[in-house]
């Protein structure tokens, strides 16, 4: 069982960045892979980014390449979301996950979610 708590999110205007944290408990942070996700009212929960046990390896959505990075550190069961550039666009509730499946990019493939960070981009 993991328990992830999100934090980090806030009001920020149009090109300006903003950091996540979501912190796990439990033992067994590092097996996962850990995605952030974002849902906007109205829309669809969407992928944003991801990376595996490690690291070493990350995947972001395109509408956010080039200006999110994900990382984590898993002595301190945290993972990170650098989001810079920000946009209006960008506007949702912000959600970490934790899964098993390396290539996962939809909600279904992740086990454990957090309650969500509120990210307002004002223009």
């Amino acid at each position: 069982q993991v328990q992830l708590v999100e934090s980090g999110g806030g009001l920020v205007q149009a090109g300006g960045s903003l950091i996540l944290s979501c912190t796990a408990s439990g033992r067994t942070f590092s097996r996962y892979v850990m995605g952030w996700f974002r849902q906007a009212p109205v829309k669809e929960r969407e992928f944003v980014a991801r990376t595996t046990w490690t690291g070493g390896s990350t995947y972001y959505a395109d509408s956010v390449k080039g200006r999110f990075t994900i990382s984590r550190d898993n002595a301190k069961n945290t993972v990170y979301l650098q989001m810079n550039s920000l946009k209006p666009e960008d506007t949702a509730v912000y959600y970490c996950a934790a899964g098993s499946f390396t290539t996962a990019t939809t909600p279904k493939n992740y086990d454990y979610w957090g309650q969500g960070t509120q990210v307002t981009v004002s223009s």
